[in-house]
């Protein structure tokens, strides 16, 4: 995975730069992790560009940050990339949000341990 971060320009500072902690990324829960190899591998797939990605990704923060500034909620870098993969993919017509919203749905409602 690290040479695959390395070739996508992965901005180490700046709003869209993943959090780190010397110097590796950081994940507080599995499926951000799962959600970052996710977008690795429909990169690696040329289905969109690293800076039509990063695009979005500094929108949605940016959208974010203008809605919640006179809130003390918690930012969650992550959910703002799920949030910023859904609009693009939806934009080159990969996957609908609706779409995505049923797999996930499908995916919550599988008995537990039943992960494969």
């Amino acid at each position: 995975m690290a040479e695959a971060v390395a070739e996508t320009g992965l901005p180490i500072a700046g709003p869209a730069a993943p959090p780190r902690s010397n110097g590796e990324l950081v994940f507080a829960a599995p499926w951000e992790s799962r959600l970052f190899g996710v977008t690795l591998a429909l990169l690696e797939r040329n289905l969109f560009l690293w800076r039509e990605f990063q695009h979005e990704l500094i929108e949605e923060i940016g959208a974010w940050e203008l809605a919640h500034q006179n809130e003390e909620s918690e930012f969650r870098y992550y959910e703002r990339w799920q949030t910023a993969l859904e609009i693009l993919l939806e934009q080159k017509g990969i996957c609908l949000a609706s779409e995505l919203e049923a797999h996930a749905r499908d995916f919550a409602e599988r008995p537990h341990g039943h992960d494969h």
